[in-house]
């Protein structure tokens, strides 16, 4: 699996807390079960496009070639199961943040932390093709004072993190201390998550869980997939209730016992149950219903309604780390998930 920098709806990974400041992963590929022992700089040009032998074998002789943590020769042989990353220093425009004054919608904010909600179409924190406009540029501003933010760190703060097309809350860490205790949480999942789904299809029960690892897609690694068999990614497990039955889509609450990049949106696509109009998995296409063209216009206009993945972060739970008092917040679904849901309980109730 290769994985690149991008929004996601897990905790930031251990690898990439592990990294020095000025390192940042570019490239992670697992090797398969079945790998023959093969260098490592030979193994990279199949699986890196673009990229030459001697680039690679230069990388490898600036320590920036690792498999399983560890960095390695050029020569050395990749063997089954490998973990083989590239790291690379960050792009100048990439640690140099600007504070921006976007808005923002503080829940709670006290001398170790604040919460916010996140709008639908905001990215958390500068990557590739996002320099401006993120979460990380309006905390900048909004915290211009604190010297967390003033480190050039391009995720100051960040503990975890949702999709840009997700909307919901977050928890941000004012000082390292309270970065550090709150990311103990997440990591042995003493946080409470809990999300609001729309997708597509009746599920078969009222509440389930899905198993499976999720790694980067084999055909497409732009995206995310489930691996059941478990032959690559990681474990994740997603628990879900279903809210409301909309005729053609369900309404669902969404526990997360792990956090994977999309997780929940590669969990219902691999149950067949992609999230309406989720774009990245399938859920943008008409996948269930009638062949009537007015029925066909209703799903365009509901595609309109909400333009994006159907995903709020609706509740965040955690233990204040200095107080040690449990926190709890709720936000309302956003209005186009509202509108979206009301238009298909309309049409319900007009069928019946």
């Amino acid at each position: 699996m290769l994985q690149n920098t991008e929004d996601a709806e897990d905790l930031l990974d251990d690898e990439e807390e592990a990294e020095s400041p000025e390192l940042y992963e570019h490239h992670r590929i697992e090797a398969d079960n079945g790998q023959n022992l093969l260098r490592v700089d030979k193994f990279l040009m199949t699986r890196l496009p673009n990229a030459s032998r001697t680039k690679i074998q230069e990388a490898a002789d600036a320590r920036n070639i690792r498999v399983n943590g560890n960095p390695v020769k050029s020569s050395y042989k990749v063997k089954p199961r490998d973990i083989v990353t590239v790291v690379m220093a960050y792009p100048r425009r990439e640690i140099e943040i600007i504070p921006e004054n976007i808005p923002l919608d503080i829940v709670h904010e006290d001398h170790h932390l604040m919460v916010v909600n996140k709008p639908a179409g905001m990215v958390v924190h500068p990557a590739y093709g996002h320099y401006s406009g993120t979460l990380v540029n309006a905390l900048a501003w909004h915290l211009r004072d604190n010297p967390l933010f003033q480190t050039g760190d391009p995720r100051p703060g960040l503990v975890h993190r949702i999709d840009k097309d997700t909307s919901g809350l977050l928890v941000i860490a004012k000082t390292e201390k309270a970065k550090a205790h709150l990311a103990s949480q997440f990591f042995h999942k003493t946080s409470d998550r809990k999300y609001v789904a729309v997708c597509w299809g009746n599920l078969d029960a009222d509440t389930g869980t899905i198993t499976g690892h999720i790694g980067r897609n084999l055909a497409n690694r732009k995206a995310m997939a489930c691996f059941p068999d478990g032959s690559h990614g990681k474990h994740a497990v997603t628990h879900y209730r279903v809210l409301e039955r909309l005729g053609y889509i369900n309404v669902v609450e969404c526990i997360l016992e792990t956090g994977r990049t999309h997780q929940i949106r590669v969990h219902f696509k691999h149950i067949k149950h992609p999230l309406f109009n989720d774009k990245e998995y399938g859920g943008n296409e008409i996948l269930k219903g009638t062949s009537f063209a007015k029925y066909k216009q209703f799903v365009l206009n509901c595609f309109d309604i909400c333009p994006r993945q159907a995903l709020h972060a609706k509740t965040l739970g955690f233990e204040h780390p200095a107080t040690g008092e449990r926190l709890s917040f709720d936000s309302e679904i956003p209005q186009d998930m509202r509108a979206l849901i009301e238009k298909w309980r309309a049409y319900t109730q007009n069928r019946e």
